[in-house]
């Protein structure tokens, strides 16, 4: 049994309840109260009849408790488990076992099966609903209360709101994420925190803050960081499970995965932000123009000078690569003019 940093005890261990097979206990319990109560009424005949006075007694009074309260008390110990579900069970107040397993067993009819988060979940929604509803709908709850009680182990799925949050770069950012999670064990899920999907929902926005801060939306032009939200998205995305994990561990859960579902620049920056990447692309269209014009005019240099087919002093090289880098590097086609005279 361990203990958290206020000293509080912490349930570590889940321990599996060997319970005992329903169905047979189910047809003795059945059997036994025909049996009782078939004897209670053979000793109020025999005592009708003013016979064996003692024995019609003891087969009144085992008669009457068994056939008309143990019986139906030993009834309340079947559980039904569908696959990847337990229940979590005390004795008085302590921690008795988790029953696991699909089937239908009986268990110590005492026991009672724990779920915080079904019981606040069930309160919500009664609270929400108009009373004449609920007061309709009571029996059914009140029936369907001990199912509430189970505790699901299967893979299940968490989607967040978005959320506003600020990058590295102080921009404000609006990112969802969702997480794929399940509970490994039931014990710490109910015993260790008030209510374990809360619980998660709220670590997972804490965790989520606190890994968004470590990098920028997008990578600078001339910024030394090499990662970022949206071009290392795997990366984020593990070391966000990683921090989520560390945050859950003591509510029994384990993270399977999670992912960046939405990822974009908040709305009162998202139109700068875009003037913002339109020009560092014209910038790196524009550099990329420049040095492919640079090379083909360097190359027409020397392809003239090598096969000698004009020989061009350095004044009117320079006009030449002036024309021609006008000519390559412009926006608008360019307009030949034709010179008719002679070259000098």
């Amino acid at each position: 049994m361990a203990t958290n940093e206020k000293g509080a005890k912490l349930h570590d261990v889940d321990n599996e309840l060997k319970a005992m097979n329903g169905m047979a206990c189910m047809v003795m319990n059945i059997l036994a109260i025909i049996a009782l109560i078939a004897a209670f009424i053979c000793g109020v005949v025999m005592v009708a009849q003013e016979s064996s006075g003692s024995l019609a007694v003891v087969l009144i009074v085992v008669g009457g408790l068994y056939g008309f309260f143990v019986g139906p008390i030993v009834f309340a110990g079947l559980k039904v488990l569908k696959p990847n579900e337990a229940y979590v069970l005390t004795l008085f107040g302590r921690y008795h076992g988790t029953l696991k397993g699909a089937g239908f067993f009986w268990v110590n009819p005492f026991c009672v099966a724990v779920n915080p988060a079904a019981s606040m979940a069930s309160a919500t929604t009664a609270s929400i609903e108009k009373p004449v509803t609920a007061t309709l709908n009571s029996l059914a709850k009140s029936q369907s209360l001990a199912g509430n009680k189970k505790v699901s182990l299967k893979v299940m799925t968490l989607s967040n709101d978005k959320q506003k949050i600020n990058d590295q770069l102080g921009n404000p950012i609006v990112i969802g994420i969702v997480v794929v999670w399940k509970v490994v064990n039931a014990v710490k899920a109910v015993f260790n925190v008030d209510n374990y999907k809360e619980f998660l929902s709220i670590q997972c926005d804490s965790a989520l803050r606190d890994i968004v801060r470590l990098y920028p939306y997008d990578i600078a032009v001339g910024s030394d960081n090499e990662k970022s939200l949206r071009g290392s998205s795997m990366e984020v995305a593990e070391r966000l499970k990683d921090e989520i994990q560390v945050k859950v561990e003591v509510a029994g859960i384990e993270i399977v995965e999670a992912r960046i579902t939405h990822l974009s620049y908040a709305e009162e920056i998202a139109a700068v932000m875009l003037q913002r990447q339109q020009a560092s692309a014209i910038i790196d269209a524009r550099q990329m123009i420049v040095e492919g014009a640079v090379g083909m005019v360097e190359m027409a240099l020397d392809k003239l000078s090598e096969k000698e087919i004009v020989q061009l002093d350095e004044e009117r090289k320079a006009a030449m690569v002036s024309n021609l880098l006008v000519v390559l590097c412009g926006n608008k086609d360019a307009q030949p003019v034709v010179n008719s005279g002679s070259l000098y």
